[in-house]
């Protein structure tokens, strides 16, 4: 086992790592014993990096049709060079037919077939809308070519093929599927399949407006990016206006682009700043004239248009509209043929409402879906159309997590959730008229997490099972009955390789911090672990509202495997305020107090688990976390320097006045009226009460949790003449530790286990 540590001294400031002799080998040093101590039965870093650690395999699931319980499926093998066939796939009988072969992918003049993933059909079933080319824009990749593939004549038709490659974005077939409509440049486009004419049906007079998609606000917090639906006849296209004038331009800088730096200029609305206007107009897709739903009172910068919807017809139109607060969600219905828009539903909090992702239009438009926390749990409601009438669907004293599917036709709405365990969850349905009890239909013998992809008529779903101590089991499933049909990849091998490599189990566990106040926890022990001697803790953290820590799923975190395996006691813990299905009081218990009443919990859990366990060695207590994860680990060693020794923290905010409008001001309040908590839960107010080691990280080009945290952060340690450890990561993104960005992943991970075993000794120490 690794028993390697360098020095207990507190490592001046580096403002890059490579360019530090003395740190470079130090590292160098460092990953030569590593290599060198390492036991050959373990798992090694190298390992973690490559994801190499226990390789689990994925079954090669088909993207269900909507009618049916058949799937569209890609060939095993390449039958032509860089393509596979399209077949239509019967799961539970292996039948396969050819849909497409592969050379019909070939668009003229090129020599290998188009790549795509996930093909969209047209209504009427006889053309496949394939996305290409694709390109990342902030967090995924929205941006690319759309081709469509006629199934009679094997036509391959590029979109939009006057504009630049890779500039079309959202591209959707019309009811009619004789058009399809997509955006470019900020504007929305209609293009006629037949005759390719292309149409522009939306206009910018200003750089500032953004029609048909929405900016970087909305993207970020409320989770949307296309911004445009079809009318259900096709002769209209509804679409956000987005005008960032006025908004606060905050500069990215790219060192890297050459010579001379290039600056980004990104409209992003801090706390208490300017939003976007944001507005809905319609549009006829013969006439290109647009009616703007502008008649919402008050200034609309002052409040949010998260969704709108057509209503169930052609005729009307829902918005969404939440005031600046987002305590208050009320649904406005615009008539377009009286131009008319009235309110005819509120949902409201005292702290705040959520944006409701499924309004969806039941009983022939009668009725709609609502999803809200106003009965304390999270749970689906169904409303009249009027808005007066609102019966509760899904029931009991436990929270919805997801929706699965809503089954018009049997009546059904399939849902996951977890009653009995907040880290897991399981397949549940309830009858869409609010009859009857909920019914659990996973088998309560495999504890875990279970996700779903049913079928067109709900009779079979892709079904995957694991848990923290489980690789993942893929099967094909009947419903409601549960009976498995076919394993797909039940993963033993893995199974057989966990205990070959030692891999240490994780165990959950509650730990009471107040008299009725119960935290989860969960805790790995080190490899050859002895009750009876010290070990070191090592506390991995998020503690926000948007973000869940503890999950009983496969592969959470294979660098906790690799740490615990090195002598670490591995844990964490889940604060109230976190995002799990404990229900509103849980999730609402820190609103106004981001920062503080988290890491009170944090701390006071801390105390506990070291009563509990004399095993914990109270001395050697590290916390690590990245984004709202970095926060909190900078807090919880600000505040409780007794408590925590060493920090890891990355992508972190250091002053909540520095975030975006949206997220902080949801949880907190405005500036204004909640100053002394906005100063008291940043950690950049207690940077004065530092005592043990410091690790921060950033990238340098992050657009979410800008790189201004950092260097304020190490502006204010400097003044209190901190010592620390500082690694920009120049070019980096927000993606640095977490989703991976190429080598500035495996770096970091390097880095960070580097610094805990040059700062916090690994392994046992008598008691």
């Amino acid at each position: 086992m690794c028993r390697v540590r360098f020095s207990s001294v507190v490592v001046p400031v580096v403002l890059c790592l490579s360019a530090n002799p003395l740190l470079a080998w130090n590292l160098g040093q460092w990953k030569e014993s590593v290599q060198a101590l390492e036991d050959p039965a373990l798992m090694t870093l190298e390992q973690v990096a490559k994801g190499s650690f226990i390789s689990t395999k994925r079954s090669s699931l088909g993207t269900w049709r909507e009618i049916g319980a058949s799937c569209l499926l890609f060939s095993d093998s390449e039958t032509v060079e860089g393509g596979k066939d399209l077949l239509d796939w019967n799961p539970e009988t292996d039948e396969k037919r050819v849909i497409l072969t592969a050379d019909k992918l070939i668009p003229e003049g090129s020599e290998k077939p188009l790549s795509f993933r996930n093909p969209v059909w047209s209504t009427d079933r006889q053309k496949l809308l394939l996305y290409t080319n694709t390109q990342r824009v902030w967090r995924v990749h929205s941006r690319g070519d759309y081709w469509v593939l006629n199934l009679k004549t094997h036509k391959l038709q590029q979109l939009g093929a006057k504009f630049e490659p890779s500039t079309l974005m959202f591209a959707k077939f019309s009811p009619d599927s004789t058009r399809v409509a997509y955006v470019h440049d900020n504007n929305v486009y209609v293009e006629n399949l037949k005759r390719g004419k292309i149409k522009q049906l939306t206009k910018r007079d200003k750089s500032s407006i953004i029609n048909g998609t929405v900016d970087w606000a909305y993207e970020e917090e409320f989770g949307i990016r296309d911004g445009f639906k079809w009318s259900p006849n096709g002769k209209r296209i509804a679409y956000f206006q987005f005008d960032t004038e006025g908004v606060g331009s905050f500069h990215i800088v790219n060192y890297l682009a050459g010579n001379y730096s290039q600056v980004i200029d990104l409209p992003y609305p801090k706390v208490g700043t300017t939003n976007s206007a944001v507005r809905v107009g319609v549009v006829g897709t013969k006439s290109g004239k647009t009616e703007w739903l502008d008649d919402l009172p008050g200034d609309p910068r002052q409040h949010y248009i998260p969704r709108f919807y057509w209503g169930g017809n052609s005729k009307s139109l829902v918005l969404q509209r939440m005031n600046r607060l987002q305590n208050t969600n009320t649904l406005w219905m615009a008539n377009l043929k009286k131009n008319t828009l009235k309110p005819f539903f509120v949902d409201k909090d005292e702290t705040w409402v959520y944006v409701n992702d499924h309004m969806t239009w039941i009983d022939d438009g009668q009725s709609f879906l609502w999803f809200s926390e106003m009965d304390g749990w999270r749970h689906f409601h169904r409303v009249s159309r009027d808005g007066k009438e609102k019966k509760l669907i899904t029931k009991g004293e436990f929270d919805v997590i997801r929706l699965i599917k809503l089954d018009s036709d049997g009546g059904w709405l399939y849902y996951t959730a977890s009653p009995d365990h907040p880290a897991q969850s399981y397949l549940f349905r309830e009858r869409l008229d609010g009859t009857g009890e909920p019914q659990q239909l996973t088998p309560a013998s495999q504890p875990g997490t279970h996700t779903y992809r049913i079928s067109g008529d709900a009779s079979r779903a892709f079904h995957t099972y694991s848990s923290w101590n489980h690789p993942p089991l893929y099967e094909l499933v009947s419903l409601p009955d549960h009976q498995v049909l076919k394993i797909l990849e039940d993963n033993g091998a893995a199974k057989d390789h966990m205990t070959e490599v030692h891999f240490q189990p994780t165990e959950f566990f509650y730990v009471e911090i107040e008299p009725g106040v119960k935290l989860p926890v969960s805790m790995v022990k080190p490899y050859n672990f002895d009750a009876s001697k010290k070990y070191p803790l090592v506390i991995s953290i998020y503690g926000e509202p948007m973000g869940q820590r503890i999950r009983d799923a496969w592969g959470r975190n294979k660098w906790h495997q690799y740490l615990a395996q090195q002598g670490y006691l591995m844990v964490s813990i889940e604060n109230r305020g976190t995002n799990l299905p404990l229900g509103r009081a849980w999730r609402h218990h820190i609103y106004r107090k981001i920062g503080i009443l988290a890491s009170q919990d944090q701390a006071a859990a801390l105390c506990k688990l070291k009563e509990r366990f004399p095993f914990i060695d109270g001395d050697r207590v590290a916390v690590t976390g990245y984004s709202g994860g970095g926060s909190m680990s900078l807090n919880l060693l600000f505040r409780y320097p007794d408590l925590y020794h060493t920090a890891m923290a990355g992508g972190f905010i250091s002053d909540q006045r520095l975030y975006d409008s949206i997220y902080q001001e949801r949880f907190m309040g405005l500036p204004d009226d909640n100053a002394d908590n906005y100063r008291d839960g940043s950690p950049v107010t207690h940077v004065k009460n530092l005592q043990g080691n410091l690790l921060i990280y950033h990238g340098t080009q992050d657009d979410n949790c800008h790189y201004q945290s950092f260097e304020n952060l190490v502006n204010e340690l400097i003044k209190h003449n901190k010592m620390f450890t500082a690694v920009p990561y120049t070019g980096g993104t927000h993606s640095i530790g977490l989703a991976g960005e190429g080598k500035g992943s495996l770096h970091n991970l390097t880095l960070k286990t580097w610094y805990l075993m040059n700062h916090v000794k690994p392994g046992p120490l008598p008691q």
